[in-house]
């Protein structure tokens, strides 16, 4: 359980059901929520113009028989002392702009705690997209924290969270499936529980935190994996990565991939996590059309 000493929120273990937070973790995360109290990292972040700045990522998936189907994709908000809210504003503009018909939402969405507040910013984001349907999973960062308070959020802005579920859209889109795996870093992914249902489906996209979820999806039926938690490693440089933790989001940094177990779109997401600023690793997000099968 947390240890409160005075003003000081000593965390040490997780306050959520996610795993394999150490107290190493722990105790630089105390330190950062001491460090960037009152948030003057994401205020001084914001006054340049590059915190105004989110890319676009556009790719098509064919399905047969599926009339056109217009879905977004968003992940790593990070709501918190370190993710400008001109950041936020900007990604959420373009979410709203493309006009979606899906929603897809990649988790992740606070950095530190997840507290009540930022629980009703999410929301109101979310919230501000007119999209028919809205899917979301959650991440590390959030099964760190009170992620109850997160759930309720994206439910009340419309969205309905899949841990280890799949859900098919309605309508003229009801061969269309969405599949939400659980967070494969920190959270208890059931591959077999979460393809079920989806039999027959022409067109099936996998949301996932984190593309070390791929190898739990070989040999099922799927279209498009979407992930993000690498920030195409946030702090980059013009000759590569530098740091991005497990072996496949090494491979997988950023961008389009087909890889052994399919194809895939890793998303840099939009906010920070510990430094507020990015070096070459712009934030975006991801439109995708589904579009008529070529013959």
């Amino acid at each position: 359980m947390p240890v409160v000493f005075s003003s000081m929120h000593l965390k040490l273990a997780s306050e959520g059901r996610g795993q394999g937070y150490s107290r190493m973790r722990g105790l630089v995360e105390s330190t950062l929520d001491i460090a960037y109290s009152g948030g003057w990292p994401q205020r001084l972040w914001g006054l340049t113009e590059r915190a105004r700045r989110v890319r676009v990522v556009r790719a098509q998936v064919e399905a047969r028989g599926v009339p056109p189907l217009r879905v977004a994709f968003a992940s790593d908000l990070h709501i918190g002392p370190t993710t400008s809210p001109h950041t936020l504003d900007r990604a959420f503009e373009l979410l709203s702009v493309v006009r979606p018909d899906v929603l897809l939402l990649g988790g992740d969405y606070v950095f530190l705690h997840a507290t009540r507040e930022k629980a009703r910013e999410l929301r109101r984001r979310v919230e501000g997209v007119q999209a028919r349907f809205k899917f979301a999973v959650l991440g590390n960062h959030d099964l760190w924290t009170t992620h109850p308070h997160i759930e309720d959020a994206l439910t009340e802005a419309g969205a309905q969270v899949l841990v280890n579920a799949s859900a098919r859209l309605s309508g003229p889109h009801d061969s269309v499936a969405i599949v939400g795996l659980d967070d494969p870093w920190t959270g208890a992914p059931n591959a077999a529980r979460a393809f079920d249902g989806v039999e027959g489906a022409a067109c099936v996209f996998v949301l996932c935190h984190a593309a070390e979820g791929l190898p739990l999806c070989a040999m099922r039926p799927w279209s498009l994996y979407l992930c993000g938690h690498t920030h195409g490693g946030h702090v980059s440089t013009p000759f590569g990565t530098l740091i991005i933790p497990g072996r496949i989001g090494r491979m997988l940094n950023s961008g389009e991939h087909h890889t052994e177990w399919g194809r895939a779109i890793v998303s840099r997401g939009v906010g920070g996590v510990e430094l507020p600023f990015r070096s070459w690793a712009p934030p975006d997000v991801v439109v995708v059309d589904v579009v008529a099968e070529a013959a």
